[in-house]
């Protein structure tokens, strides 16, 4: 038996949803959502392992922060960014799942 089919998107939701893709369609705001979706960093560690300066680091996470993709807690001097919500995450795990080394398109497992 197969599930009922969904109800359309709604034009909020398909907003929402391009969105979304618009931020992580940048490959340095994917690969700090990657990071992100491992655990806490602070802005100076993720610079560092995406290879980017700390301002244009500081840009793209501001970007994901306002549309609500990662957030911010400060502590002292430092703010500490994280991925939240688990659909993030498993949307990104499952981009990387589809996609070779090389760039090309993954097979399918048998």
């Amino acid at each position: 038996m197969t599930a009922p089919p969904a109800p359309p998107p709604t034009e909020p939701q398909l907003a929402a949803a391009a969105d979304t893709f618009s931020m992580l369609a940048s490959p340095a705001r994917l690969h700090l959502v990657w990071l992100l979706s491992s655990g806490r960093f602070d802005v100076g560690e993720l610079a560092a392992r995406v290879g980017l300066s700390l301002p244009t680091t500081s840009q793209h996470l501001r970007k994901l922060r306002l549309t609500g993709i990662v957030s911010a807690t400060r502590e002292g001097r430092h703010s500490y960014y994280t991925v939240e919500d688990p659909h993030v995450v498993e949307l990104v795990e499952q981009i990387f799942e589809h996609i070779a080394p090389d760039g090309s398109l993954a097979p399918d497992p048998p």
